[in-house]
């Protein structure tokens, strides 16, 4: 027993999809009135060393303000107060970054859509095997030289590894040079900086086949990075391969045209064939159909669908045909929600991400300086030697590269909330998926989150003498007529909405009329047939004296009474109620079992709250809420530790911002409550929670894994170059490993099942 706390062409019948809309889940940060937002597509920029070099040359210009980078979608965006932006790209040209100007959106410079996924650059294959092979011809020369081998009577000098180390290094590291030449020209750090420094330094010292080696090495590991990183960014492609551009809208001649679906406005009628993919949010208005709306909301079962029923843009049409009304432009569908809202988390940056970040920042240079200090140190003050103490040197920048480390955590992240959307959990940035392993308390809403948020009829019982078919068809007949709730559901209730369902076999009913707050009345074939409770019973003269035990028995297990009365008396007898759900009680079980601590708030009264507690199983409850309330209780419960709340209504967003996570009923929410929260639960299924619990805790697992990963390897090969026992390119072939292993590792997270 839960315990109690204190408390388009032709002319068609869409309007210009250019209307106004919902705003997204999660709209970006609104710029001050003077300042542009210039977004920009950089096709070479994917990686946080390009974003460190962008940040020192753009940070340092006069009217920049904020800048924003989304490197899985190679997408910059730049809020500045400057007369144009031509000063930004030449700015971004100087450091070999190529901006091309995108976005639609008002305010936006550019004139293409900023959601458009930038093409993956080519990787030069040839140039790398034609590199790889000329670097393996210079380690096979330096070999027999070495050995003082001369198999063929050949007199074999030092020249021809040299000879085949300037090819490898002009087949494969001349772009290494030119970023590393900008970065040190910026007094950027970068590994690209890094690289041309210890593979110049190694030729210099006559380390021919090494420097060859270590080059193509490296600018293979970027190339196998890019294809490793590319998989991560198809899973934000599929989600917008998922809505069809072509949508086929009925136009005012009664014509239906296919036209493109953005220019689509609200209120056409689009029709849907078996097969089809739906192009846009909408209402059904005719046919029926089962449809797949998986890759909206998770469900893995077709969902039925009929008249007044919402579909979702990206469903599929699973069988029948039917006619929708749309209900959101292209830009605003929920799916266009989830990809916004997707991609705008990629640009936030978890709290682990950067304090990474902030490491690697300290960390490149510091290994620039021990390098130094160990070329330098030991032949001058040491007696060492300059060849080993270089060597030793070189082989520190080259392992000293901090990619491994700093792709540890984007790539897991992205992951993460790539496979929670596609089961239906829209995470709004990396700081919830990393903060979700710790939460101790769950506040929840009662009504539409923990219960079904309608009425549905519980019982039914004939009281005279009339067939049970007779009773639901003559109730169907008066409730058809009423929007009240309690109405509602007896229509929608499976035996009365078979006699009710064609409009042609509902009773005729005349003089219809309401009573408020008893129920409803009127003549069906000339006698006067009621619905309502016990009240109307009383006013209608008929005994009642024996219903009340009944009644009352009922209405102490929360459910609202209604009766049919006609000319003989009251007839038959139904029991209405929200009921909790079946997967809202699976979902608390769940979170008990990960010692996480559930509290009901709801506005109800005690009685009701009492019986949906029990029902539910949370631990505590609290009833006759107002909007504030839950606002204090949130922030009472946020005192001992990490509290989330999850809720539907506009009541709940005080709480749900509270919250150190708010979850959103996100199927039937309110626009409100799921502009404030942190998580949407794009179909109102509390069991999504847990899972996400355990992909926060599986998350968290990862990157952990990836940083000692990283940090192990790099303190491994720091003691081994110290000892001697390493060489250049082994340092490489440890660094590409942990570099791709780190990724590899990452994109697991894009398995995550349920």
């Amino acid at each position: 027993m839960p315990s109690v706390t204190t408390p388009c062409s032709c002319a068609c019948t869409c309007s210009n999809a250019a209307q106004s809309a919902p705003e997204p889940l999660h709209p970006a940060s609104v710029p001050q009135a003077s300042a542009t937002r210039a977004v920009y597509r950089i096709i070479n920029m994917d990686c946080p060393t390009e974003e460190a070099l962008i940040r020192k040359k753009l940070g340092a210009m006069a009217g920049i303000g904020k800048l924003e980078f989304n490197l899985m979608q190679r997408v910059l965006v730049v809020e500045h107060g400057l007369p144009s932006s031509a000063g930004i790209e030449a700015a971004l040209r100087s450091i070999d970054m190529h901006p091309e100007p995108v976005g639609s959106a008002p305010g936006v410079e550019g004139a293409e859509d900023v959601a458009t996924t930038a093409p993956t650059p080519g990787i030069p294959w040839d140039r790398l095997m034609l590199g790889g092979l000329a670097a393996a011809l210079a380690e096979a020369f330096d070999l027999f030289h070495a050995w003082e081998l001369n198999p063929f009577g050949l007199n074999i000098a030092s020249w021809p590894p040299l000879f085949f180390a300037l090819i490898a290094i002009a087949c494969t590291g001349l772009g290494t040079y030119k970023k590393g030449w900008i970065a040190l020209r910026n007094l950027n750090l970068n590994i690209n900086a890094l690289m041309s420094v210890a593979v110049s330094g190694a030729v210099l010292i006559g380390q021919y086949a090494e420097a060859a080696m270590v080059m193509v090495l490296f600018n293979l590991s970027e190339a196998l990075e890019a294809l490793a990183l590319e998989r991560a960014r198809k899973a934000i492609k599929n989600l917008l391969a998922l809505a069809p551009e072509k949508a086929t809208v009925l136009c005012a001649d009664g014509i239906w045209q296919e036209m493109d679906s953005r220019e689509v406005g609200l209120a056409s009628r689009v029709r849907v064939r078996p097969g089809e993919r739906v192009a846009l949010d909408g209402i059904v208005v005719a046919g029926q159909s089962a449809v797949n709306q998986a890759p909206i909301t998770g469900e893995s079962m077709p969902v039925e669908k009929k008249p007044g029923d919402s579909v979702y843009a990206g469903s599929i049409n699973e069988s029948g045909s039917f006619e929708f009304e749309v209900s959101a432009a292209a830009e605003n569908t929920t799916l266009a929600r989830i990809i916004h809202a997707v991609e705008e988390a990629q640009t936030s940056r978890a709290p682990m991400q950067r304090l990474v970040d902030q490491f690697a920042q300290y960390y490149t240079p510091a290994v620039f300086l021990a390098a130094i200090l160990t070329a330098l140190v030991p032949p001058l003050f040491l007696g060492g030697n300059w060849g080993e103490s270089i060597y030793t040197a070189l082989i520190l920048l080259v392992i000293g590269c901090p990619c491994a480390l700093v792709l540890s955590t984007p790539v897991t992240i992205v992951s993460a909330m790539a496979a929670a959307a596609r089961q239906g959990i829209l995470i709004k940035g990396g700081i919830f998926l990393e903060q979700g392993r710790r939460m101790k308390w769950l506040a929840l809403d009662k009504t539409g989150t923990i219960t079904q948020g309608r009425p549905q009829q519980t019982d039914f019982a004939v009281l005279g003498s009339m067939a049970a078919e007779t009773c639901t068809a003559l109730a169907a007949s008066l409730a058809v007529r009423s929007d009240h709730p309690v109405s509602r559901a007896i229509t929608e209730q499976d035996g009365v909405r078979k006699a009710g369902a064609d409009k042609a076999s509902l009773l005729s009913v005349e003089d219809f009329s309401a009573i408020p707050g008893q129920g409803v009345c009127g003549l069906i074939n000339g006698e006067k047939w009621c619905l309502g409770n016990l009240r109307l019973v009383h006013k209608l003269g008929g005994s009642a004296s024996r219903l009340e035990k009944q009644v009352n028995t009922l209405e102490e297990q929360g459910k609202s009474v209604v009766l049919l009365v006609g000319p003989q008396g009251v007839e038959a007898l139904f029991a209405v109620a929200d009921t909790v759900k079946e997967t809202s009680v699976e979902a608390i079980a769940a979170l008990k079992k990960f010692g996480i601590k559930t509290i009901m708030l709801t506005g109800d009264n005690g009685q009701s709250a009492r019986l949906v507690a029990r029902q539910a199983g949370v631990d505590e409850y609290q009833a006759g809420l107002l909007p504030e309330d839950k606002l204090q209780m949130v922030a009472r419960l946020a005192q001992q530790g990490m509290v989330g709340m999850a809720g539907d209504g506009i009541n709940d967003a005080p709480a749900l911002a509270r919250a150190g996570i708010g979850f959103a009923m996100a199927g039937n929410g309110t626009d409100a409550a799921i502009e404030t929260a942190d998580v949407a639960l794009m179909d109102d299924d509390l069991r999504k929670i847990p899972r996400f619990i355990c992909l926060s805790k599986a998350t968290h697992a990862i990157l952990l894994q990836n940083i000692t990963l990283a940090i192990g390897v790099k303190v491994l090969f720091f003691t081994l170059a110290f000892m001697g026992l390493a060489t250049m390119w082994m340092a490489v072939f440890a660094d590409v490993g942990t570099s791709l292993l780190v990724v590899a590792n990452g994109l697991r997270a894009l398995r995550f099942s349920k």
